[in-house]
């Protein structure tokens, strides 16, 4: 409020009221052998909650805001993650923009996981805006902000007014195979050994979310890992419930139950049940097998039973109130068929597959290409290959970095039959990209066993249920036609869930479709090669998960990814042997890291000329760890890759004696000519080996320009490099001549020079 006053004591004495800071809560939370300090109210007094979060030297704030009520059909949560490149002493590196831009698409995945984990534990029916924020304020290298973020958000939403089914936690569990021991929240140093890189969310009893990558896990080690972070979760889950009683905030309704509405769902399901229930059957086996439904008719129908006998002014049933009870009415018959007679709606058995059809090599120009569909679910890949300069460079506040192998998943409105808006991808494209390329990161070879650039694209044709893991199938065929070298084929598959809490019966499904995606309880995607598990992710609609139901779907996923890569590898076994003729070709080449200079040259002098005469793409990368160069030449023909290829190893060869080169004359004086015998390097003819023929001028027998074969006589303790036109033999006899020729001195003479006795300098 403002006030006026002319008193200046008294708005003196007002403004004492007023503290410099709000007060702050101070304590800690303990993951691991880690120490995470949490400090709330010190920022965003305005916000329904603000936690900033602090480990090591990295510093995350977490904002939870609650906005007006709006009818948008869903629950209009918003998550947001924002990684300041300031954090880590950084300005951006562009020359025009320096203002951060758009968020990385590893930033946008960060939002996902803590989406993914909190919004399952709304109460169903609210309808107000609520949007969490999470700045990045510090990062200092080693330990990840996105697992404060995710804790962060957690934390606030439980303190804040907002309804919410927590406390939960979060966490990132690493593996060190080398001690066989599992690593709570790692830092970055010990994820570059780890092979394991599992987040997890839930409570000490259940567990909400899972998101991970794996270098070829088995079953076991994850289903250990995954019950040693839920053990881990359940402490962070007591310290946060002190938290919540120092500081929480009481909740408010923000779900009004309509009490007439209800009473007239409820009315609309016993006349469903009791008399409309082979058209609810009807309608959910067509939709499980994409077919058409007459519901108009069907809910014209209901809304007339429902309204006999009543007048038209006190009609209280409408065709949107009979849609929702039909909708309602088919969930609930979706989920008996499963539960009670083991039967899916569109006739399978919960651990039957759908029928699967796969192809390569679709398009003619494409470096590769493949088409995987299972049921209506269909992925069309494609593989192309480039140089290694075409990688993708990614600024972030890790640093800069090169990736050489690119996933992108593409789903547009037509794959599920409607209309909508296409161009930039949507988060959901974004994550199931990224999980593809998860999954398929093991098996691609390194720089050094196939020097490319890789980048992959998947396209949805028709969606019904997993189109993420269907692009994954899809992309490993597609990989395998365009011949590259992949360490072993990767599958994917997604497992489902129909629950009942109240008997406490459940039944897990394997490759689930649309229907039972929307119905059902749980969406768990396991993706892996025969040896192991390469990526997970589980989102589910319950409270959490049980330990026993997660070890069940693991086993069966391992059964339904081995039988889907059966399929596939009766399409394609291994990987061509020759690429595309439209690929461009490219040899690798590795020298000494301290030999990279004599290849560039003095201002790259040397290597543009070599791309100038070869019409090659020579690029250049330093493996510091092993200490070498790698020279990548790419090119269509295969010639000037040979050619390239010949000048690069000339350049960085090791001269020994009596090696033999075909030379130019680059100099000519009156003692010899100088010869480059190789790209850059010279050496000098003398003319005493030029011929076994007095030469009396150099000038009028030799030419700059002049082609010489030439032989290494002589190299010289600098480096310097003696070159000769003579033949070994002809050398040999002329030097057996000049022996002969020269006299001999008697040694023993006294009167010989070298014995005289010296001279006394004195008696001069």
């Amino acid at each position: 409020m403002l006030f006026v006053s002319k008193n200046l004591t008294e708005i003196k004495e007002r403004w004492s009221m007023y503290p410099k800071y709000p007060k702050t809560y101070k304590t800690e939370i303990s993951v691991g052998d880690k120490i995470i300090k949490v400090e709330i109210g010190k920022f965003s007094e305005q916000a329904a909650a603000a936690v900033l979060l602090t480990l090591g030297g990295t510093t995350v704030h977490s904002t939870i805001a609650l906005g007006r009520k709006v009818n948008l059909g869903y629950f209009p949560l918003s998550v947001e993650f924002a990684e300041k490149l300031y954090s880590a002493g950084t300005i951006k590196g562009s020359r025009w923009v320096k203002r951060d831009g758009r968020p990385l698409d590893e930033t946008i995945l960060k939002a996902r996981v803590i989406d993914r984990s909190l919004r399952p534990l709304f109460p169903e029916g609210i309808t107000n805006e609520v949007q969490v924020i999470n700045t990045v304020f510090s990062y200092d290298g080693e330990n990840n902000p996105d697992m404060l973020g995710l804790l962060g958000s957690a934390l606030g939403m439980t303190i804040s007014e907002i309804p919410f089914t927590g406390p939960i936690a979060g966490l990132r569990v690493g593996l060190n195979q080398a001690q066989d021991q599992f690593i709570f929240d790692p830092t970055e140093t010990e994820m570059e050994t780890s092979a394991l890189d599992l987040v997890v969310a839930g409570t000490g009893e259940t567990i909400v979310m899972v998101e991970a990558g794996a270098n070829e896990v088995d079953e076991a080690t994850m289903v250990k890992a995954l019950t040693s972070a839920q053990t881990e979760l359940g402490q962070m889950v007591k310290q946060m419930n002190q938290i919540i009683a120092d500081v929480g905030k009481e909740k408010v309704a923000l779900v009004e139950i309509d009490q007439p509405k209800q009473a007239q769902l409820d009315k609309l399901k016993e006349l469903i049940s009791d008399q409309f229930n082979d058209q609810v059957k009807e309608i959910v086996q067509a939709q499980a097998h994409l077919q058409p439904t007459d519901e108009a008719a069907v809910i014209d129908a209901i809304v007339k039973q429902a309204n006999e006998g009543v007048t038209e002014e006190d009609q209280l049933i409408n065709s949107s109130l009979a849609k929702e009870a039909l909708y309602l009415a088919a969930k609930y018959e979706a989920r008996r068929m499963i539960l009670e007679d083991s039967l899916r709606p569109d006739g399978r058995r919960p651990d039957e597959i759908r029928p699967i059809w796969t192809e390569i090599d679709l398009f003619p120009h494409t470096h590769g290409s493949a088409m995987f569909k299972r049921g209506a679910t269909q992925a069309v890949t494609i593989t192309t290959l480039g140089s290694p300069s075409l990688g993708q460079h990614v600024e972030s506040i890790e640093g800069t970095e090169i990736r050489h192998y690119m996933h992108f998943y593409n789903m547009p409105p037509y794959a599920s039959g409607e209309t909508g808006r296409f161009g930039f991808p949507k988060r959901r494209e974004i994550g199931h990209g990224a999980l593809a390329e998860r999954a398929l990161l093991p098996v691609i070879p390194s720089q050094e066993e196939f020097p490319y650039t890789i980048q992959v694209v998947s396209e949805i044709m028709s969606s019904n249920g997993s189109t993420s893991q269907a692009s994954i199938c899809g992309s490993t065929m597609s990989l395998m036609a365009a011949g590259v070298p992949i360490k072993r084929p990767v599958a994917g598959i997604a497992m489902g869930l129909m629950s009942d809490p109240v008997t406490g019966k459940y039944v897990i499904l394997s490759d689930i479709q649309g229907l039972e995606d929307h119905t059902g309880d749980m969406d768990f995607k396991v993706a892996g090669t025969e040896s192991g598990i390469t990526a997970l992710q589980m989102d589910i609609k319950l409270t959490g998960l049980s330990e026993q139901i997660l070890i069940e779907a693991l086993k069966k996923a391992r059964v339904g990814r081995l039988y889907i890569m059966e399929k596939m590898l009766a399409t394609i076994a291994q990987p061509k042997a020759q690429l595309s003729e439209y690929a461009p070709k490219i040899v690798q080449v590795v020298i000494p890291a301290d030999r990279i200079g004599e290849i560039i040259g003095p201002g790259g002098k040397h290597i543009k000329a070599l791309i100038e005469e070869t019409g090659a793409e020579i690029d250049i990368e330093e493996d510091a760890e092993r200490k070498v160069g790698l020279v990548n030449i790419t090119s269509t023909d295969e010639a000037a890759i040979a050619q390239a290829k010949q000048a690069i190893e000339n350049i960085v060869r090791v001269i020994a004696l009596n090696d033999e080169f075909d030379g130019k004359v680059t100099r000519v004086e009156d003692y010899g000519v100088f010869v480059e015998y190789l790209p850059g390097r010279e050496g000098l003819v003398h003319v005493s080996n030029m011929s076994r023929d007095f030469i009396k001028d150099v000038a009028s027998k030799y030419h700059i320009g002049d082609e010489l074969h030439v032989r290494v006589s002589e190299i010289k303790d600098d480096g310097k490099i003696g070159l000769s036109l003579l033949s070994q033999a002809d050398e040999a006899e002329m030097r057996e001549k000049n022996n002969h020729r020269r006299p001999q001195r008697d040694y023993n003479h006294r009167d010989n020079r070298h014995h005289r006795a010296p001279r006394n300098r004195q008696s001069r």
